[in-house]
């Protein structure tokens, strides 16, 4: 056995499973052709060696972080080319981690906890998008001119310290505001929800997590003295890489609540992270698991810590005053959120599916009020 430092790059096909039982033969082809032709010459070019390749997983090691974070984005960003001509079921997305750390060489592999947390923040990461840990951002930063977003410290599977991860991508943050829009300060707390990321693994999950979000926008604007921005404004950020600091200028808030959803089987983990947009600085960051059964707990509880590191000193009478478990029924929780995310569309076939969904949510739970009033939505918007 050999030790040594290295730069591990785990990478693996998103819904694989999936794409295999919808076309098996056809997807073994694809998979071999884009490591061919977009992911093999990326590796070589960046002086990197395969050292595992199972299925649709890929374990790479380099010498250089360096190296390793260049090889990911450039890899990735072939892969999008390659993406951008297919059919939307027919494309191939992988996420991918980087990790510095000690290994164990042996039979032509390598093996260790530097193995397993690269193999952890792949998982974190989003489709077709990179997670490294954070002893690479720091080897990085000066050095690759790229966009890097702190998604805060994650507890990941046998590893006993949590892992701070950090998203990267070639572009830097650009904005839709002009200079002019930036907006001053009020003079009450503010603050913005960004969009969550969607962890499931299943980009038709997103409802799910954007559904997650405008309840926990609700709940904070019930608290009379925070200002909150409407979820019109913070979701036109769904899906870019920004800067905390220039969004908190744009939208005029002091703070800024970004995070993540995944739900899997009946299991549902939220993290969320606190941000002063004025200074960058990480003012709270934590993490709620429970069951879908616990999903409102779960709401309450995020929101209750957001408002605790705003203000801790003031009261949580109104938070507490404006609890509300709208439905216990979890199916009709489901439909109604997803007839949220149809509705915002604003188109007519959306608002119609929109409404089917929210009398299915009201026929399995006649009592649910929410229901009933974005189902006379959809009939204000018709």
């Amino acid at each position: 056995m050999e030790r040594r430092l290295a730069a591990i790059l785990a990478a693996d096909v998103v819904g694989y499973s999936r794409l295999m039982g919808a076309d098996e033969a056809g997807t073994l082809a694809h998979l071999k052709r884009l490591r061919a032709e977009v992911i093999e010459p990326k590796i070589k070019e960046s002086r990197g060696r395969i050292v595992g390749s199972a299925g649709d997983s890929l374990l790479v090691e380099f010498a250089s972080a360096v190296h390793a974070v260049q090889c990911a984005v450039e890899a990735q960003e072939g892969l999008a080319a390659h993406n951008a001509s297919l059919p939307e079921d027919k494309r191939m997305a992988f996420r991918m981690g980087v990790n510095l750390g000690d290994v164990i060489a042996q039979d032509d592999t390598i093996y260790g906890d530097g193995v397993n947390i690269a193999a952890r923040l792949e998982k974190l990461a989003e489709p077709g998008g990179i997670c490294v840990a954070r002893n690479v951002y720091e080897q990085v930063k000066g050095k690759l001119d790229y966009s890097y977003t702190d998604l805060g410290s994650h507890q990941v599977h046998n590893i006993v310290e949590a892992v701070r991860a950090y998203r990267v991508s070639r572009a830097k943050p650009t904005s839709v505001f002009s200079t002019k829009d930036m907006l001053a300060l009020p003079e009450k707390p503010s603050i913005a929800v960004l969009p969550f990321d969607n962890m499931s693994g299943d980009p038709e999950q997103g409802y799910f997590a954007d559904g997650m979000v405008e309840e926990i926008i609700t709940a904070l604007s019930r608290t009379r003295w925070l200002f909150v921005i409407a979820r019109n404004s913070s979701f036109t950020y769904k899906g870019r890489a920004v800067d905390i600091k220039q969004v908190g200028r744009e939208l005029g808030v002091r703070y800024v609540l970004e995070g993540s959803v995944r739900k899997a089987a009946s299991r549902v983990r939220i993290t969320g992270q606190l941000i002063d947009a004025t200074t960058g600085a990480h003012l709270w960051a934590d993490r709620f698991d429970g069951g879908l059964e616990d999903v409102f707990d779960l709401q309450e509880e995020v929101t209750r810590s957001v408002v605790g590191a705003i203000a801790p000193k003031l009261e949580q009478a109104e938070i507490e005053r404006a609890k509300r478990k709208p439905t216990e029924h979890l199916d009709a929780y489901d439909y109604y959120l997803r007839g949220i995310a149809s509705l915002h569309q604003l188109t007519r076939e959306s608002t119609a599916n929109a409404l089917q969904l929210f009398y299915r949510a009201i026929e399995l739970d006649p009592e649910f009020a929410s229901a009933y009033g974005m189902a006379a939505w959809c009939a204000v918007i018709r």
